[in-house]
């Protein structure tokens, strides 16, 4: 039995008790959040005690059962899987309790989704996240004809096709739909090929409305000034919150790509980052000082160094576990808000980042090198920012000498 911060531990995760408590504090818990996960932890192993079961049978049927059990008796709190993350991956790590079992899909429509989301990461080479919303986007037109079965797929015709998508642009605006659309195009591709569909059906998807790009809304170099001098370097979070917008703001790194930068990124010799961009490629980028003296901060006198997870920029709260993108993103717009310049997201600085490239005489072909664009299209929208190089396109009006 142990007694940890006024909490009594008995049964089969007594044992471990004294360790998980020590991994509560090098995440970052509080005493209060701390003691909370100590209590659920105890009321586990009473559990488990009674039930006859050992921390070995943690899988995710008991894990379900014992939350079951604990809304029955009336808790309304800590009744979802999420609130057994921190132990659980304790004891996983320890090899006492079993791998996170991936759920058999119960119906054909679930079948066809996890094969499709196989299907984006492994051959498409998306990004999880980038799967997700792709598989959101076209859950309701799979659920929709799963319903026939396999059959009913192989049945299914460019009319069906175009009746969902005129569906959904009653309820979904012109970007959304965009998205539906490029999924679903994705998905009867990949029906196609795998012999599910009684042909190629990707061409049925019609095209949505597509306005032309506006200009792009970078964030003024002086406001970036203003925005880097919002975060407190006296703090952990405002150093690695600063060293963040450096990156944005000089590499015009997309938020996804500061989430998923891991310490073995960075070359401190030869002064390099490996960057995890879009569909699974890497590049290069130079890492410049500013970026590098932002970092070295950050982990030298910032970043925990009890920290297990391999990100370089991790929560400040517990538990430290890697920045999302969201979360990158979010550091952004409250630095934006304490300074006062309203409301600023993340893909704001790579368009920043553009553009004072652009005004230092930087070319679209070294722009789009250092943004990484597969197309050069992409790059071009940032010519009609700089109003002055437009005009030596423009010709003479006619009467006029220049």
């Amino acid at each position: 039995m142990n007694d940890l911060q006024g909490v009594r531990i008995a049964g089969p995760l007594a044992p471990y008790a004294q360790g998980f408590a020590g991994e509560l504090a090098r995440l970052g818990y509080r005493n209060d959040p701390a003691q909370k996960q100590l209590q659920l932890a105890a009321q586990l192993s009473r559990w488990l005690d009674d039930a006859g079961l050992g921390a070995g049978d943690l899988d995710a049927a008991a894990i379900e059962a014992y939350l079951a059990a604990r809304h029955a008796a009336g808790y309304g709190e800590f009744v979802t899987p999420r609130a057994l993350a921190p132990l659980l991956g304790y004891l996983r790590r320890l090899g006492v309790a079993p791998l996170s079992q991936i759920p058999v899909p119960q119906s054909l429509a679930e079948e066809l989704m996890d094969g499709f989301g196989r299907w984006l990461l492994a051959e498409r080479g998306l990004r999880p996240a980038v799967a997700r919303g792709y598989l959101s986007a076209v859950r309701r037109f799979v659920t929709a004809h799963a319903v026939g079965g396999l059959s009913g797929l192989r049945d299914l015709t460019s009319g069906d096709v175009t009746a969902f998508l005129l569906a959904e642009s009653r309820r979904l605006g012109p970007k959304t739909l965009q998205r539906v659309a490029t999924a679903l195009r994705s998905l009867l591709r990949f029906w196609h090929l795998q012999g599910l569909t009684g042909g190629p059906l990707e061409q049925a998807v019609p095209k949505t409305a597509n306005r032309r790009p506006g200009l792009p809304c970078p964030v003024e170099p002086g406001q970036v000034a203003v925005l880097l001098a919002a975060c407190d370097r006296e703090t952990a979070a405002g150093q690695r919150d600063l060293a963040m917008l450096i990156l944005l703001a000089r590499l015009g790194l997309r938020a996804g790509e500061v989430a998923a930068l891991a310490l073995e990124d960075i070359d401190w010799r030869a002064g390099e980052l490996s960057i995890a961009g879009k569909g699974g490629r890497r590049d290069r980028l130079p890492l410049p000082a500013d970026a590098g003296q932002a970092i070295a901060a950050w982990l030298v006198h910032g970043r925990p160094a009890a920290a297990l997870d391999r990100s370089v920029f991790i929560r400040d709260r517990a538990p430290r576990s890697g920045l999302t993108p969201g979360g990158v993103t979010m550091a952004v717009a409250a630095a934006a808000q304490r300074a006062g310049l309203g409301t600023i997201h993340a893909h704001r600085l790579r368009h920043a980042a553009a553009t004072a490239m652009l005004a230092e005489g930087g070319s679209l072909a070294e722009i789009g090198q250092v943004l990484r664009h597969r197309r050069a299209v992409t790059t071009a929208a940032y010519v009609k920012v700089n109003i002055e190089a437009l005009r030596t396109l423009a010709r003479p009006w006619p009467g006029t000498s220049s």
